[in-house]
């Protein structure tokens, strides 16, 4: 008898959870552009509409790979170097370094925000965080100048941090 009671008071509870669900969803969809869903926003169409893709171009394309190839390939010797002239003044390679490892990681923080933050599923947040790792990037790039031009530089940093 108690195990009755137990389960008809379970059901009751599953029941009434799911109404509520239920009627929240109609309400979201009515009173917002996008209703919450616990995988993101609903999409207008149907799974069997096509997508739309950007048009082609070489600059996102094999360029901007061969770009990305190019530049983490370039940062090895450019490291290097900057071992080697570690104690003298290197304006050059203070300038080639800063600007490369600030490059580096915006194309991957950039690549970050593409596969897991899209604009199509999170359209506000996509675009906030986007303009905010540009803003991030140049305020960097004004730093790393500045620390390069006003202070010690790169590569008198990393003699200081090596023999430390």
């Amino acid at each position: 008898m108690a195990s009755a009671a137990v389960l008809r008071s379970s059901l009751n509870r599953h029941i009434s959870a799911n109404v509520a669900r239920r009627s929240l969803v109609p309400f979201a969809r009515a009173n917002s552009q996008f209703a919450y869903v616990p995988g993101g926003p609903i999409y207008k169409g149907t799974v069997n509409d096509p997508t739309s893709f950007p048009p082609p171009s070489k600059s996102h394309g094999s360029y901007h790979w061969a770009f990305e190839r190019l530049l983490s390939a370039g940062l090895v010797p450019l490291t290097a170097a900057a071992f080697v002239t570690s104690g003298t003044s290197a304006p050059l390679i203070d300038g080639l370094l800063g600007v490369s490892l600030v490059m580096h990681s915006h194309i991957g923080f950039d690549a970050v925000l593409v596969d897991y933050l899209h604009p199509r599923k999170f359209p506000v947040l996509g675009k906030v965080l986007t303009w905010t790792l540009r803003a991030t990037t140049v305020g960097v790039l004004v730093g790393v100048y500045q620390f390069n031009t006003e202070d010690i530089g790169l590569t008198e940093l990393i003699s200081r941090v090596w023999h430390a």
